[in-house]
């Protein structure tokens, strides 16, 4: 089922999250033990993210340097299987510009099809860490707009290939990327919501945002979003903090604000339980006022750590 037909047959806010295929080595155990705890708030879908193929080059023994392709998780297609076989429940695989031409692209969207999944989420990508900005692939989609184009052909049966007879369309259900606190590389927060409209306008079907944590900000983001002619469901994606750490880290990576209360109260404590409880607390509180607000599902960011998420889940659910 799709995403948007989920959220309108729902009667009430929705729980999902967001995992990370297990590391290459790890069996697909590793990946079920972070899902089944969360599995009694009932997601109607799960979304998985895609990482993209990177480089490193290894010094030979002639001294040249060989360039080495390396891929840290294994492929988002194949655990989106599992997940369906396993659990009965709608998997959302993130698909990516970087690192492929349209015609991989083409063809995972084929197998996402075949094998009954109705979801994508349709990113640009992270540049590689190598690499200062994003590069496409030859004959690669620059940007996500590029990406749903691509998408929309296939739902209208337009293949790559125009000598294909009677080809049978795909029906895709397209969700993109929504930032509160603006991308990092737009230089505003209002030129990025004309993006993102751009995006609408070309067949999204609805919106995750970004991680945040003051929601005042994604009260004013969805504001400026509907003033634009936006009219899609916004989910929120929400992430409790578990470590000290992450009060720097993830401003860092992800570039979003930590508001002065929560990063204070981090501060202060003194053990990693503390720091958790914080974090548990504070999302609690967020999901509340969200509920309020009408947001038609709760997205979480679990990153393949349950624990937090089920503290959560549990108060709300």
């Amino acid at each position: 089922m799709k995403v948007v037909e989920h959220l309108k047959n729902a009667k009430k806010t929705l729980f999902s999250f967001e995992i990370l295929p297990p590391l290459k080595g790890q069996d697909i155990q590793s990946l079920f033990d972070g899902i089944d705890p969360l599995m009694e708030f009932k997601p109607p879908f799960i979304d998985v993210t895609y990482h993209r193929e990177e480089f490193v080059f290894k010094k030979r023994e002639n001294g040249l340097l060989e360039k080495k392709s390396i891929r840290k998780r294994p492929g988002t297609v194949g655990i989106c299987a599992a997940i369906m076989n396993k659990y009965r429940v709608d998997a959302v695989p993130h698909i990516i510009c970087g690192g492929f031409s349209r015609e991989e692209t083409e063809n995972a969207l084929i197998d996402l099809n075949f094998l009954g999944i109705d979801n994508v989420l349709a990113l640009r990508g992270d540049a590689i860490k190598s690499e200062g900005t994003f590069i496409p692939e030859a004959d690669g989609h620059h940007y996500a707009s590029d990406l749903i184009k691509q998408i929309k052909c296939m739902n209208q049966g337009v293949y790559l290939d125009d000598d294909l007879q009677n080809p049978v369309p795909s029906d895709f259900c397209i969700g993109i990327a929504g930032y509160p606190e603006k991308h990092f590389e737009a230089p505003n927060l209002q030129t990025d919501i004309k993006y993102l409209k751009q995006k609408v306008d070309l067949g999204a079907d609805y919106i995750v945002t970004q991680m945040f944590f003051d929601n005042q900000k994604f009260f004013d983001f969805v504001k400026k979003c509907r003033e634009e002619g936006i009219t899609i469901p916004i989910i929120p994606g929400l992430k409790p903090i578990t470590t000290q750490k992450q009060i720097t880290i993830l401003p860092s990576i992800f570039h979003m604000d930590i508001p002065v209360e929560l990063s204070e109260a981090i501060s202060k404590c003194k053990t990693a339980d503390q720091v958790k409880e914080v974090g548990i607390e504070w999302t609690i509180q967020q999901s509340k006022e969200l509920m309020e607000f009408g947001v038609p599902v709760l997205h979480y960011y679990s990153m393949g750590k349950s624990d937090s998420v089920k503290q959560i889940a549990s108060a709300l659910f």
